[in-house]
């Protein structure tokens, strides 16, 4: 059987699949959920592993390789391994990733790895106890560090750390951040805050370009080089100081995206594919699941409306010339 490739129609070859397991969350971070909390999607709703690993099984032979489990906070599920050790077995995949809060991670690590997680990805947006738990509105960032510890000692690398960059609030840790580099085999990525699920302009309060970081640099007269991607590292834009284990990165989707190179697919936890991110449009892929031809065709009609860019530099700007409608959901209900 000639089975069809991710291609979209402006050359685009997809071998990522980004595959959030829940919207729920045991943290409230600020650029991505309300106070209040969301109103959750009661269980029925919400793919089954089984479901999850079908949906593996058939884009794998359409080219997928490389799998990024996502929430909400994916270890609110219960036993994830399962879900890991179930994609693990499919073939094709060769790669699986978890982005993670970490408050749960540090007794979880050497389970997942045994069942085939190859990396994490950990989300920390201050090295500061008061004020990380201000970002995450509850967090410990003594439970972050110590997850740090436990995926070393699990062998999950290369560890990474997410870190939103927010103007006010954690610009002036830019430096800690890099600091943690030097003597550790650690991969501090800073990302920009992002428009998404944000119904007016409040975000651009917070949003910083990353020139800042390279700024910092400057600074302090750091010697850097820029170096290769790092495992899994898509879009980031690589750097290392001179004698340093690990590196630093900047993923800047607002001041320039990355888009020409995008090379992922989103299936949200009740079941839909997204193409981009940024957008409405959303395929319900669960009502299909058990035929293998009709989930074939569906990831090709989601990646026939991809468009060639997000267009967030547009929402900078106040430019109203945009393609799409910009979703209403939220990172959480996405999955990042």
């Amino acid at each position: 059987m000639n089975v069809p490739r991710l291609i979209d129609k402006y050359g685009r070859e997809h071998h990522y699949l980004r595959i959030s397991v829940t919207d729920r969350c045991n943290l409230r971070c600020i650029y991505c959920m309300p106070e209040e909390g969301m109103e959750f999607e009661p269980s029925e709703k919400i793919l089954t592993f089984e479901e999850i690993a079908e949906v593996v099984r058939v884009v794998a032979g359409m080219g997928i390789r490389k799998i990024r489990l996502t929430g909400g906070e994916p270890l609110v599920r219960k036993n994830l391994e399962q879900l890991v050790a179930m994609i693990a077995s499919i073939p094709g995949i060769e790669d699986i990733a978890l982005t993670t809060n970490g408050m749960f991670l540090a007794p979880k690590a050497r389970a997942l790895k045994e069942a085939g997680l190859t990396r994490v990805n950990i989300s920390m947006d201050s090295l500061q106890t008061d004020r990380f738990k201000i970002i995450t509105r509850g967090g410990d960032v003594r439970k972050v560090l110590d997850s740090i510890d436990a995926c070393v000692m699990a062998g999950l690398s290369p560890i990474k750390l997410n870190v939103v960059l927010m103007r006010g609030l954690n610009d002036d840790e830019i430096a800690d951040f890099i600091r943690l580099t030097l003597d550790r085999d650690i991969h501090v990525r800073f990302i920009e805050y992002m428009p998404i699920g944000h119904s007016d302009a409040t975000w651009k309060n917070l949003y910083l370009p990353l020139s800042r970081v390279m700024e910092v640099c400057a600074e302090l007269q750091w010697d850097y080089d820029k170096i290769a991607t790092i495992q899994g590292n898509g879009p980031s834009e690589n750097y290392q100081l001179n004698g340093a284990l690990g590196s630093f990165g900047l993923i800047h989707p607002v001041s320039e995206h990355f888009c020409q190179t995008c090379n992922r697919l989103r299936l949200t936890a009740d079941g839909y594919i997204k193409p981009c991110l940024a957008w409405t449009e959303q395929f319900h892929i669960r009502s299909v699941v058990g035929n293998d031809e009709a989930i074939r065709q569906m990831f090709l009609d989601a990646l026939g409306t991809k468009p060639e860019n997000h267009e967030m530099s547009h929402f900078l700007n106040d430019d109203v010339t945009i393609s799409h409608t910009p979703t209403a959901r939220r990172m959480s209900q996405i999955g990042g």
